[in-house]
């Protein structure tokens, strides 16, 4: 007849076999995971210099004219308020085009004026995450919080409440 000590040395290597194998599969799917999220990013970046290179400038600064000091005051704010791809949220003014923002800060200011016209209220950057199809986790919806809020800095979009951000008065689609 078997002992019960040696019963239980019999399970306990068969569960240690069993916790090694997982951790052996686990450390595989964390470099797989590695693997995917740069090749990941790698596309991210490729879409990115697909963008710029696609922009209506072409992501062309070396053809940008230098204008002197002497310029009006008008012509020196149209240089400041020029915006490169990705790069810049320029201060809104009347008459400011969506265009000039990149399509990330597009999509934010589509997105608020798509619950302005069906007279939603303030969108948060969890819900905006959501919305996008992204996943839900803090660096996405910090990420979001970080574009809304120089969107506010910059007078596009208003935060009503804290965490809750709108189209700002003037701004439309």
């Amino acid at each position: 007849m078997p002992s019960v000590v040696g019963m239980l040395e019999q399970h306990e290597r068969a569960a240690r076999r069993r916790v090694d194998g997982l951790r052996e599969e686990a450390d595989r799917i964390q470099v797989e995971l590695a693997a995917a999220e740069l090749e990941w990013q790698e596309w991210v970046i490729a879409r990115r210099r697909v963008d710029t290179v696609l922009a209506p400038d072409g992501g062309d600064i070396a053809g940008m004219e230098v204008i002197p000091d002497g310029q009006d005051a008008d012509t020196q704010a149209a240089l400041r308020d020029a915006v490169k791809p990705k790069s810049q949220v320029p201060m809104w003014r009347e008459g400011l085009a969506w265009s000039v923002l990149s399509l990330d800060y597009q999509r934010i200011l589509k997105a608020l004026a798509d619950r302005v016209r069906l007279r939603q209220g303030p969108l948060t950057c969890q819900e905006m995450a959501a919305q996008f199809g992204m996943d839900v986790v803090p660096a996405r919806v910090e990420a979001l919080r970080s574009k809304a809020k120089r969107l506010v800095a910059r007078g596009w979009l208003a935060e009503p409440a804290p965490g809750g951000f709108t189209l700002a008065a003037g701004v439309s689609g």
